[in-house]
């Protein structure tokens, strides 16, 4: 296959199997993605609706070999999914998550084709918002897909967070901005150390730990319903861990807006050019 320079490889890729491609329907999954075997049979199914232009697909974690891994599969296994759903509530959803995704070649072409993504960072969001602007809805399949990654420390999967949470700060920056006030550990947990060391009362950090209680119950809940197992549940003490360490992750954008304004740095669709 020939080799376009390109910002997005990924993408590069799919520009010139797009013109090779001869049907009405074009699926792209990611290489790490194991799918079951009526796949296809249910990921078709949302297309019998003529308004739907683009299907996503639940995926979770399916081999979180490591500590670290564990602590990433509470992301997606517990919070993720459940905040994508929460947004599918309150509006049509507006974007497209890339583990593997469905569309009308119509809805692609309408929206620029695979071209126009070409220097995104994030291609699978910007394919989705872009056949949403199209009119196109965008429909979420109930199947759910597996992620198997090669085992991977905390470095790797820290660069993994980060890289994510860089993405989500330039497509939707406000929600992102405001994401800290969900921090379902961070909040008990100040409210808990202020009661005790300078309000010197116990009323509230019963209520404080009532809370923590509450987020770790809800996450193991969670990650239970979405794996159907008991098996790969993560422990429970990853998930203030986790999201300590969420919160130390959103305050590190910060810190690189502050050096790519610094270093004259611009941003186009998530990509540094």
């Amino acid at each position: 296959m020939q080799r376009i320079a390109w910002t997005n490889g990924k993408v590069s890729t799919l520009i010139q199997l797009e013109r090779l491609a001869k049907h009405s329907l074009i699926l792209v999954s990611d290489a790490d993605v194991r799918v079951p075997p009526d796949f296809l049979a249910n990921v078709v199914a949302p297309l019998r609706n003529s308004k739907v232009g683009l299907v996503n697909c639940f995926y979770r974690l399916a081999n979180p070999t490591t500590t670290a891994m564990r602590w990433e599969a509470i992301a997606v296994n517990a919070d993720f999914w459940s905040m994508v759903l929460q947004s599918a509530s309150i509006k049509p959803l507006d974007f497209a998550l890339g583990a593997a995704i469905l569309m009308r070649r119509e809805a692609l072409t309408e929206s620029g084709g695979f071209t126009a993504l070409a220097d995104c960072l994030a291609d699978d969001y910007q394919l989705g918002h872009r056949i949403a602007k199209k009119g196109h809805r965008i429909a979420l399949c109930p199947v759910v897909v597996e992620c198997w990654d090669a085992p991977m420390g905390w470095h790797d999967v820290w660069r993994h967070q980060l890289r994510w949470a860089r993405t989500i700060r330039v497509c939707r920056p406000l929600p992102y901005f405001f994401s800290i006030l969900s921090n379902a550990t961070l909040w008990p947990l100040l409210w808990l150390i202020t009661s005790l060391v300078l309000l010197k009362t116990f009323c509230a950090p019963l209520t404080a730990i009532a809370c923590l209680l509450i987020r770790l119950g809800l996450a193991q809940n969670l990650q239970r319903r979405f794996l159907q197992s008991r098996s790969d549940i993560t422990p429970f003490w990853l998930v203030p861990v986790k999201d300590l360490l969420q919160t130390i992750i959103w305050t590190a954008h910060f810190w690189e807006i502050r050096l790519n304004g610094r270093n004259r740095k611009c941003v186009c669709g998530g990509m540094e050019c």
